[in-house]
């Protein structure tokens, strides 16, 4: 049985649409990864590395539900699935790399420990642009 809100959301500001649409831990990380292009789930979760199948698929269905993200499945024997960023999708990336770099650029004053580099970020450890 589905999850079922008992309040509908109350979406008041743009920003809070943001964070809803490509908040949580691994939104943002799903449309990073998409960013070079379609992956079929495996690869995806391959390239998340930590992530539970259960997590991986409700937040990939989040994202296609906002339009951030389109699966495509082909009619072939054994059934191939592909995820790839929508224009809508792909017009959050310069917004997460900004993110990306404000974070690690102040990271160090919150915590002693560098945030590690993801293998999709661009991020270099310098101040934002």
């Amino acid at each position: 049985m589905a999850y079922q809100r008992k309040l509908e959301k109350d979406i008041r500001c743009p920003l809070e649409y943001g964070l809803d649409v490509f908040g949580g831990k691994w939104k943002s990380r799903i449309l990073c990864v998409l960013s070079d292009g379609p992956l079929r789930y495996s690869a995806l979760r391959d390239e998340m590395a930590d992530v539970s199948d259960a997590a991986l698929a409700s937040a990939l269905k989040d994202l296609a539900h906002s339009g951030m993200v389109a699966r495509r499945q082909y009619e072939e024997i054994p059934p191939r699935v592909e995820y790839m960023l929508t224009e809508k999708g792909a017009s959050t990336i310069p917004v997460l790399q900004h993110i990306c770099h404000w974070a690690g650029q102040y990271h160090r004053t919150c915590d002693d420990a560098a945030p590690t580099r993801c293998q999709r970020c661009d991020y270099r450890g310098g101040s934002a642009e």
